[in-house]
Parts: structure tokens; sequence; C-alpha cells
């Protein structure tokens, strides 16, 4: 076994690249390899060198930037001073998943493929490119490219004489040991893992509980939306923020599904279990408390309201009884049933919860242990944050769209952060909420004298509002904004703070109400009716340009009508007009945040 070790390393924002990753292991170890499977920023860099073939899956975030917990690693890798044979001994492959909604789509991916080379990797496989968009999912990339890999992987390292792939009709065993405890047994052996010692500041695994001071509605109530400016207290908290930086939030599981979950798997919430590990390439989740409760699993860890992925229904099919939910699961399971696991999973949006609902039988046959490879830990949930350390120095603000929509299903689709913070009310308790804050995808210009055009419609305004707090209250001017809704009488947020700023000469709002005219109008039609002002902007006093929001067809809009004021003002032609715009995007003076 010693020769045949493989390493999957994954650089993940949401769980999607983990979860791939460590399908990457199973399917490795029913090939009889030595897998261990970790995150980039996990893993002792410096030990590459002597890796004979690792794994990589990635994707992307923001503006083609690497996701957090890769960070570390892609710094490590882009040093000038790595000899250009560094990895000659390396057999790898690279696996992006992206969404070609967006500009860079897996830009991460191609950018470590190529730097991997450089390095003289050897490639054991072409780049894969999976794509969110795409009717199937990630899946109609993965599954091939991997049936194809593990051919390539086996012609190198060939099965040992004896043995033959693990069928996966034989049951793999669970990530962890699940051990109960006793009501007054603080640990087993001695064992106590605590969360994570050695974090100097709030993080995922230690966040900060920030006292929420204020939770507002800001659009009228017969509006469609609700959309909130929540405002947490981070005094001793030792955190410090910049414009465009972003506050991450842990929530929790709703209560409602919380109480139905341990009625319908018929769990103790007042059992106490303790994890051991089960295989030495698997590390303990540092998050949680060892014992821990059930409660506190279902509450606080497993993500119940998450839409499930195929593992979880291959792994259904070892545990059911029923024939009839055995030969769903198995169907789900394969390549063929990819199309309608679709129709009835990721299209109407069906969580985990709602699943098991639909398949009673299952439900009372499912082992404790599984429930941590069945279930995957709650994801924090990013915001921009909209508030500024000048105005506003023990505070963090978050503009925030409750997330409520139809499918299919009778009940509404309820996003699980913004439905537990929208229900949280700092009058009647001492509410807290466990969040840290990461540096943003985009950076606002140092020099005050630099202007400043803003293009944020909707929830895009967040990032904007603080860096215009943080300017005006300096007393410094050269900001544009542009902002979008619907009405002006229902969504436009924060109007009353940039009147005054307005008056004072600090800052100029152009607004596009889209509902309150026959003919809607966007930011970009208001774009290209100031195309004078931007050229002049941009070109002779050399502004930023900085769009934020959904990233479904805005983000596109906008650099479309960017480019008619290039050509009109600047006497572009197309092509000339789309370089200037790369070159800007280049240069850092041409930045978008975009979100789906």
């Amino acid at each position: 076994m010693e020769s045949r070790r493989l390493t999957v390393l994954y650089g993940s924002q949401t769980g999607t690249a983990q979860d791939v990753a460590e399908r990457v292991a199973r399917e490795s170890k029913r090939r009889h390899f030595s897998t261990k499977v970790l995150a980039m920023d996990q893993y002792p860099i410096a030990s590459l060198i002597h890796e004979a073939m690792v794994i990589f899956v990635c994707s992307t975030t923001g503006q083609g930037d690497e996701p957090d917990n890769m960070k570390v690693f892609w710094k490590f890798l882009l040093r000038k001073n790595l000899p250009t044979n560094s990895l000659c001994q390396l057999n790898f492959a690279v696996l992006g998943l992206g969404d070609s909604s967006y500009q860079k789509f897996n830009f991460v991916a191609k950018k470590l493929q190529k730097r991997l080379l450089q390095l003289g990797g050897n490639p054991l496989h072409t780049l894969g490119l999976a794509d969110d968009q795409h009717d199937l999912g990630p899946d109609a990339v993965v599954d091939p490219w991997l049936n194809s890999l593990w051919n390539k992987v086996l012609s190198l390292y060939p099965l040992p004489p004896d043995k033959a792939i693990i069928s996966e009709h034989i049951l793999p065993p669970p990530r962890y040991k699940v051990k109960f405890v006793n009501g007054d047994q603080d640990s087993i052996n001695g064992l106590h893992v605590p969360a994570d010692s050695n974090i100097t500041g709030p993080s995922q695994n230690n966040p900060f509980y920030a006292r929420l001071v204020s939770n507002d509605r800001i659009t009228a109530d017969d509006h469609w939306q609700d959309v909130r400016l929540i405002k947490l207290d981070v005094s001793g908290s030792g955190l410090s923020h910049v414009a465009g930086d972003v506050v991450m939030i842990q929530p929790p599981n709703l209560p409602d599904e919380v109480k139905t979950f341990i009625q319908l798997l018929k769990l103790n919430p007042q059992d106490r279990v303790i994890l051991q590990q089960n295989d030495p390439g698997e590390w303990l989740p540092p998050s949680l408390p060892q014992p821990c409760t059930i409660q506190h699993l279902v509450e606080q860890y497993w993500d119940i309201h998450a839409v499930p992925r195929r593992w979880f229904f291959t792994l259904l099919s070892y545990f059911a009884d029923d024939e009839m939910e055995k030969e769903k699961f198995q169907e789900f399971s394969t390549a063929e049933g990819q199309e309608e696991l679709y129709s009835y999973c990721n299209r109407p949006r069906r969580t985990t919860l709602e699943v098991l609902q639909d398949f009673p039988h299952v439900v009372n046959t499912i082992p404790v242990d599984y429930l941590f490879d069945l279930i995957p830990p709650i994801q924090p949930r990013a915001f921009s944050i909209a508030s500024s350390m000048q105005a506003h120095p023990n505070e963090v603000h978050v503009l925030m769209a409750v997330v409520q929509y139809r499918t299919k299903l009778v009940t509404p689709r309820r996003g699980l952060c913004s439905t537990w913070l929208s229900s949280l009310n700092p009058q009647k308790d001492d509410v807290r909420v466990p969040m840290w804050i990461r540096k943003g995808t985009i950076s606002f210009p140092k020099t005050p004298t630099t202007p400043v055009i803003m293009v944020g419609p909707g929830t895009g305004l967040a990032p904007f509002r603080g860096f215009i707090e943080e300017r005006t209250t300096l007393g410094i001017g050269g900001n544009v904004l542009f902002f979008g809704c619907r009405n002006k009488d229902k969504d436009f947020f924060c109007a009353s703070e940039w009147q005054p700023l307005v008056e004072k000469g600090l800052l100029t709002v152009y607004t596009a109400f889209s509902r309150d005219q026959e003919e809607k109008v966007y930011v970009q039609h208001r774009i290209k009716e100031n195309g004078a002002v931007i050229w002049d902007l941009i070109q002779n006093q050399e502004a930023w340009i900085f769009v934020a929001g959904n990233a479904k067809q805005m983000p596109t809009d906008v650099q479309s009508a960017l480019q008619l004021v290039l050509m009109e003002h600047g006497n572009m032609g197309e092509t000339e007009a789309d370089r200037y715009l790369h070159l800007l995007e280049h240069r850092r003076r041409y930045q978008v945040e975009a979100w789906s």
C-alpha cells in the first residue's frame, strides 16, 4: 500500500468541492489506495515534492478568486523562486467546479493547472471543468471525468495481484466512530478535543458571538421582498475590517425543522456522544464539542435544510429494507438516474429533511454513525459588510434580503440563514450571532483623491455603503453611486443617508427605479445616459469602477453599457473598448463582486 498512496486536496468555499473531493477519496479507497483528503491549507505544502499522485478539486469565488481554504497554498505555489522542476515527480489531475454564469468560469482550476505544469508536474488527465449551470449539475462533467481518470491511474498503478476493485454494493465504513457516553462522563479514555485552542482571533472553529443590536426591515411593509439592515456589536472581539471585507455568519437549523428531524429519526436529544477517528485520513470536526448532545448536532451541525447530493441516496440504498425505497435510491445513484434526481431534488430545492419524510421506512434503519456521512455540516454564509469602522467603530452592519420563493412544492422555500436572522428580536432577548470576518474579493483604492464609480442595485449596495461611510466620514468626496431598485417609495435603501452627503458635495447618486414608470429602467440605462460624466471620470480622473449584486444578468449588462460609453465618448471600436475594460480589470480599476 505504501506505493499506492493518493492525496486529494480541495479548495472549497461552500462545501461542494469538499463533497466531490470526498467522493474521489471513497472511489480511491475502493481501488485499494491509501488515501487522505484535506483542504489545501490544512496540507503541509513542503510535502508536495514527495507526493507521487495528487488529485486537486477546487471551486472559484468572486472575481476568479481562490476559496479561503486554499489561499495560503496558492500563495506558496506562486513563489517566483520555486524551481521549474520542483514537481517533476508529481502525477496530478485538476477538477474545477464552477458556474458559467460568472465571467471567470473555473478560473482557479485553470490557474492551478497552469502553475502545476510550470513547476514540472505530470498531468494524469485533462483539466476537468464542471459547470453548475448544466441541466444535470456538476456531475455531468464529474462522472465521465472520474471514470477516465481511474482508467489512467490504474494503468500507472495496477491493482495488486490478489485484489479486485471493491464493489459499489459493499457499504464503506463510517467516517467516524460514534460512542454514546453517560451523562456524567466528560470524555472517553481521557480524550477531550476542544474547539481550536490555537486560533488567535475569531474564525469558523472559534466564532465571536456578537450581540444583535437591531434588526430593522428597510423595505415597505407591502413590498414583495423583506430586506433587513442588521447591526451587530463586536465590542471586545478584536475584529477589524475595511470596506470590501466580508462577515461570515454561522446559522443554526430552524427550530421547527430541528424538532421534526429528531421526531422523525426517533432520536433522544439529550443523548451525548463522542467521536473517534475511524480512518487516519479523516480528521475529527474541530468545531464540535466532545462530548456533544444529539440536540446540538441537529441544531448546530448537520445541514438538514440543504438539498442532498447524490452520495446521500447511494448511502441510503445500503440501509433500505423496503424494496421500493431501495430501488429508488439505487436509481438516483446511477449516472442514468441523474435527470430524475435533478427533477426530484435540485429543481424544486427539496431539503434533506423533506427527502427523509418522503421515505419513511429507511429513517428507522440509519445507524447514528452514518449520519455524519449522510448529512454534511452547515456552511457559514457570507455577507458584504455594509458599514465602516470610521462611522461605527464597534459595529458590523449587514444588508440582507430574506430569501423566500416558491417551487412546485407546496411549502415555500426559505433561506436558512436569512430566515433565522430575520426571526431574531433584540428587544425581547440578549441575542448572539456567531460570526467572524474575512477579506473580501473587492479592494477599494487607498488614495483619497481617486474617484470611485459604484454600481450596486438592490443589496449590491452593501459594500458601497461601507465605503461611502469610510470616505465621507473623513470628508473625502469623488463618490459616484448608481443604485437600482423597483420603487422609490418601497425599496430605495438608505435614501435618507445619501441626501445630506449629496448636499455636502461628497456623493453623487444616480437612481434607476425600474417599476415607477411604464418602461423599465435599470442601472445600465443610467450609465449610458451619463456616459460623458463616466468617460471623464475614467479617462481624465483615473476613477475606479465597482459593480456588486446579482450575478444572473446585471454584471454583463453593466459591462455592455460601459463598453458603449467607451465607444461613444472615447471614440473606440468594439474590440478596442473591450480591450480597454480588460486593461482596467487587470489593473484592479474595474472590479465585480456578484453572487447567484
